[in-house]
């Protein structure tokens, strides 16, 4: 990051993780004197967004977002977009148009090696990941250069108990307390009470399984 004096940025953040990875993140960046928005799309976003003054509440059909999109772009001076995950259609229409507009894109994704890591990349991820476009030749030769000290991977898996936490929680905000974002859809196809039915028939058969192994 640039130091508090030197360029001044603006940051928006659309959906991300579950939990208050976003609001941490957010006042680190505030700290360094930039200035911090978020759009919320359902009450899950809002519940993990501690400052609500700079909270955005996104209610209109996804067919006006992109004009939404531009219009707060040049209304809040944004300079940078977060988001987390770049397919779905939200974030994919936000990228579009942020690229158009030069903006800078972070890219935070559930990461290649799960569940322990989450990735950060510029631009895109995954499948739009700058990486696609190099050679495994052109990924060794660019380790080698790399001056930072390398860390191996754990040699385990990661703790998911925050997670599951963190998850049924947003959750439960987006089945129950949802009623100010009429418009709300969700990136997947599977709704948040099947998500959670099936959840509670795995947590039900795991001593089973448990068993088995």
């Amino acid at each position: 990051m640039t130091p508090a004096n030197e360029n001044k940025r603006g940051f928006l953040f659309l959906q991300g993780p579950h939990g208050p990875f976003y609001a941490e993140l957010s006042q680190h960046l505030e700290d360094l004197g930039h200035k911090t928005w978020r759009v919320a799309f359902n009450q899950g976003d809002v519940a993990f967004w501690k400052n609500k003054k700079t909270l955005i509440r996104y209610t209109e059909p996804l067919t006006e977002w992109a004009n939404y999109f531009r219009e707060l772009v040049k209304s809040k001076k944004i300079t940078d977009i977060v988001l987390y995950g770049d397919t779905r259609e939200i974030h994919a229409t936000a990228v579009l148009h942020a690229k158009r507009l030069n903006l800078t894109v972070h890219v935070f994704e559930e990461g290649y090696l799960r569940p322990y890591w989450v990735t950060y990349e510029r631009n895109g991820s995954n499948g739009n990941s700058r990486l696609m476009d190099m050679s495994v030749a052109q990924l060794r030769e660019m380790t080698k250069r790399l001056k930072e000290k390398q860390f191996l991977p754990p040699a385990h898996w990661g703790d998911t108990r925050h997670h599951v936490f963190y998850g049924a929680l947003y959750h439960w905000f987006v089945m129950f307390a949802n009623l100010r974002f009429p418009n709300f859809t969700p990136h997947r196809k599977t709704t948040a009470a099947q998500e959670f039915k099936w959840h509670l028939r795995r947590l039900y058969r795991r001593p089973f399984h448990s068993l088995l192994r």
